[in-house]
């Protein structure tokens, strides 16, 4: 992932986080996001537009990175996700807890 800002992750680009890519993304971006939030980056925005499906295992990253950032008063958003994973997180209640962006910019600006 890079930082844009401080405030902006974007995970790695596969066009799916495959099954062999799937425990890499759940060992480490928790990892990277303590790392982060442990610096003091806790207004944070994960771009999602390269990822086009998610499992159970993936949305339980993505709420412990919400409880994480949120734990510090700051935040976790998404940006350019894509219908097949916004059709989960509707599905899972997520739309319910999460701000969805069309944009990094407009991510960044929502913390301003």
């Amino acid at each position: 992932g890079r930082i844009l800002e401080d405030a902006a992750i974007t995970f790695p680009r596969p066009r799916q986080i495959e099954m062999t890519f799937e425990p890499q993304f759940v060992n480490l971006v928790p990892e990277y996001i303590h790392g982060l939030v442990t610096k003091g980056n806790i207004k944070l925005v994960a771009d999602f537009s390269g990822v086009d499906y998610t499992s159970s295992a993936g949305l339980r990253v993505l709420l412990g990175a919400i409880k994480e950032t949120r734990a510090q008063s700051g935040d976790m958003r998404l940006t350019g996700v894509q219908p097949d994973v916004l059709k989960v997180l509707n599905l899972s209640g997520f739309t319910n807890i999460l701000k969805l962006y069309d944009d990094m910019d407009a991510a960044v600006a929502s913390y301003a």
